[in-house]
């Protein structure tokens, strides 16, 4: 995002970077303790409206807050809860922050074997090692584990990743998991009744049984929750081992061909169409 009077463009950092020492006013308050009517403007939260500028998700900002990185007129933010109405004034390690403009989407085909992250601590590649390195700021809706391949939505709107994300929105994904051991469709429809696994309760899954070559089968399912590593975790739970699994769409949104770490922008009607239909 580029500030036209002073022409910076503010990119997100990681939210332990360091502290900002330049002599801005700070407060003595408790990050708990809720901020006082004199901070509080009519609006929308400070969190998301920097969500919605695609900064960062809300909990990422809230440790940027609590960071002592976003200020307003040069006095630091002390609680992610005070409103505004817009963000002119607020800055995030010193650089302006634009106003969000319209949400974007993008498909990207994620390979096997790299993170669903911005960095990571050991090291490991993480799907910004794939992604162009001359690409606006994008946020992945939702995650793909390390050994999980296929359709990864990324989007410019940290609110829209957060309404994708909801369970209560019912958006469907729908996996492909190339599984080995002993299986039946009859089995497999048990699991539209939903299932508990080590006090896990996970909702209704659409699971079809796909092209069968001795005890390797592909195993089709659709779910709507989307918790961590459910697929996986179901299907281990009925004695398959899970030798690949790839996400093959998410709502409406395909993979289609999109090839292995490419990157696509989806159709700003199509967009437009899909979001209408989520209220």
């Amino acid at each position: 995002m580029t500030d036209k009077e002073s022409g910076k463009v503010y990119k997100a950092r990681p939210t332990r970077g360091a502290k900002q020492n330049d002599g801005r006013a700070k407060s003595t308050k408790s990050p708990d303790e809720a901020p006082d009517e004199s901070s509080v403007r009519e609006g929308q939260r400070i969190a998301k409206l920097l969500a919605r500028a695609g900064v960062a998700s809300r909990r990422e900002i809230e440790r940027m807050i609590s960071d002592e990185r976003i200020a307003l007129n040069g006095v630091t933010v002390d609680h992610p809860s005070m409103l505004l109405k817009n963000l002119n004034g607020i800055t995030v390690d010193g650089n302006p922050v634009a106003e969000p403009s319209p949400a974007k989407l993008f498909r990207f085909h994620k390979p096997s074997g790299y993170l669903t992250a911005e960095r990571d601590p050991a090291g490991r590649k993480t799907i910004y090692d794939v992604l162009p390195k001359d690409m606006e700021r994008i946020i992945p809706i939702g995650r793909l584990d390390l050994n999980t391949e296929g359709l990864l939505l990324m989007t410019t709107d940290g609110e829209f990743k957060r309404e994708m994300e909801l369970p209560k929105t019912g958006v469907e994904r729908t996996y492909r998991a190339r599984t080995f051991g002993d299986i039946t469709q009859n089995q497999l429809e048990e699991l539209y009744r939903g299932i508990t696994v080590e006090g896990i309760h996970y909702g209704p899954i659409e699971a079809n049984l796909e092209r069968r070559t001795g005890r390797n089968q592909w195993i089709e399912m659709t779910l709507t929750e989307g918790k961590n590593r459910e697929v996986r975790r179901v299907l281990e739970h009925l004695g398959l081992k899970v030798s690949r699994l790839i996400r093959t769409r998410y709502g409406p949104f395909l993979l289609d061909d999109l090839p292995k770490g490419e990157i696509e922008a989806v159709r700003r009607h199509d967009l437009v169409k899909f979001r209408k239909s989520l209220k």
